[in-house]
């Protein structure tokens, strides 16, 4: 099958990430003005092996950066084909015999500002970062062993670094923040799926988005969005960490269905952390998830109309359920915050809980914050994520950029722009919705961790629970849960079991 660009050309030479020079030089007494070259696709293919269980697989793996192009029409002539970004993907694919039609995802992380990096050497690839986990995290400078679970098996991969992230950067002229919004991403991200699919000839194949986090919103929209604008019906949709509807957690305006949807995540990481004595994860979800369904939304409705008697009760429930002392709930107002619960649960200890991984903690900077100074989740994992990439796509991908490989673009995240949502809450529920509803065969797999705290679970179960769809369409959504964070794949067991997990729906989705 072919690679990426079926482009075998050697490699450019290493970029610097600076703009070539265009000012006047002396020729032979004659001053000549020299422009820069028009960008150009840069990818580089290698070819590889991946033993999974007695299979051997034997794949092309193309990684580099891709022109986008705009069509542009001067007094409504059409004058020509304008680069506008040049994005940077790795695409996996099995060498497989004629006729054979294999399942490709597209994947990509969340932020919004973040690389692919996560999803590629976490969870699908076939290759995979080494880092330990929660008490036994390895030493840099850390290492990269082959995914026997990669998703390759049964699907060809794509990872894509929208604009900004990875490799990925506005072309020289151009202006990255035009990118760094909602509808810049989904169309550039779009085009960039339509492009690759087209070049490769795998219309015909199942085709899946796969996102993380603020990639499941991203992957939402786009299923709307591919099929309206290309008519490009996929097969399904892998939804990892999932955060539909920013409302849903009190991002950007705090609302109090966000205090309800992050309790039952609370509650699992209080009694991660030991604060519910010998019971067990279910029975203290099953009671964080029935008052955070019923009782709690009725107490924070009720205002300064609560009793003495009622908002006493409510303080002792919540105290018990997350973890936290009657005082603190109490001057709270009976509203939690999330960052403020993760540094105020182990306060005593003088340790933060992690946001990302709430199974993770570290040092707080000052046990006065009211906030901590930083997410010992993220903390453990960068690094590791770090290493492993630049190592990886220079001396096994040979692919040579001087430019940083961008992990999370901190520009990219605080210039992002929602303008479409003015007024109302981030919410593309309703774009799945209608994907599902226009395409019957589409199926939605959410996967869920019970110690996330970024984008906690019982929020996504609600959003997807109100899907406008038809009751014969509810059977196209599938649920998977974890005892781990928002990367659930840093958890040994549940990198396993997710791994099967999503082959698994990759295959039954790939049928007829």
């Amino acid at each position: 099958m072919a690679d990426e660009t079926a482009d075998t050309r050697p490699a450019p030479a290493p970029s610097t990430g600076q703009a070539p020079d265009d000012t006047g030089q002396q020729d032979g007494g004659h001053t000549v003005t020299t422009t820069p070259a028009p960008p150009q696709d840069d990818v580089v293919t290698t070819r590889h092996t991946l033993r999974v269980g007695r299979r051997t697989l034997r794949y092309t793996a193309t990684t580099g950066r891709v022109v986008l192009r705009d069509e542009v029409f001067e007094d409504g002539k059409f004058t020509g084909f304008k680069p506008k970004a040049e994005m940077s993907l790795t695409a996996y694919v099995v060498d497989a015999p004629a006729g054979t039609n294999r399942p490709v995802t597209f994947a990509f992380n969340g932020g919004p500002g973040s690389s692919s990096v996560w999803l590629h050497l976490g969870l699908f690839g076939p290759r995979r970062v080494v880092m330990g986990d929660v008490g036994e995290l390895v030493a840099p400078p850390y290492a990269l062993e082959d995914n026997a679970q990669s998703l390759l098996a049964v699907s060809d991969l794509v990872f894509i670094d929208p604009v900004s992230t990875g490799y990925s950067r506005a072309v020289e002229g151009g202006t990255a923040k035009d990118y760094h919004g909602y509808t810049g991403d989904i169309e550039s991200v779009g085009e960039l799926i339509r492009l690759w699919t087209t070049r490769h000839n795998r219309w015909m194949s199942p085709k899946f988005l796969a996102g993380e986090s603020y990639g499941t919103l991203r992957a939402a929209a786009l299923a709307e969005h591919l099929q309206t604008r290309h008519g490009m019906y996929l097969n399904g949709v892998m939804l990892i960490s999932s955060v539909l509807d920013l409302g849903s957690i009190g991002l950007h305006e705090p609302e109090d269905r966000g205090y309800a949807n992050f309790l039952p995540t609370y509650a699992a990481v209080a009694h991660y952390h030991g604060r519910h004595g010998r019971r067990s994860l279910r029975s203290v979800l099953a009671e964080a998830e029935g008052y955070a369904a019923s009782d709690y939304p009725w107490v924070l409705s009720r205002g300064n109309r609560l009793t003495r008697a009622e908002r006493a009760e409510a303080v002792t429930t919540l105290a018990r359920l997350t973890g936290l002392s009657e005082d603190y709930v109490d001057r709270a107002d009976l509203r939690i915050e999330h960052v403020r619960f993760f540094t105020e649960l182990l306060r005593d200890q003088r340790l933060a809980v992690g946001r990302l991984d709430s199974r993770f903690t570290g040092p707080l900077g000052s046990a006065l914050a009211e906030a901590y100074d930083a997410d010992p989740s993220h903390d453990a994992i960068a690094g590791p994520y770090a290493a492993a990439w630049n190592h990886y796509v220079r001396s096994e991908l040979e692919y040579k950029n001087d430019l940083p490989y961008v992990q999370i673009s901190a520009k990219a995240h605080e210039e992002w722009s929602y303008k479409e949502f003015e007024g109302r809450a981030v919410n593309v529920a309703p774009k799945l919705a209608r994907a599902m509803r226009a395409n019957p065969h589409l199926r939605v797999h959410v996967a869920y961790g019970y110690h996330d705290g970024a984008t906690p679970y019982f929020a996504a179960q609600d959003v997807i629970a109100h899907l406008q769809v038809p009751q014969s369409l509810v059977d196209n959504i599938e649920h998977a849960y974890y005892e781990a964070g928002h990367m659930m794949y840093v958890h040994e067991p549940s990198r396993l079991q997710q791994s099967a997990d999503l082959a698994d729906f990759v295959t039954r989705a790939s049928q007829p």
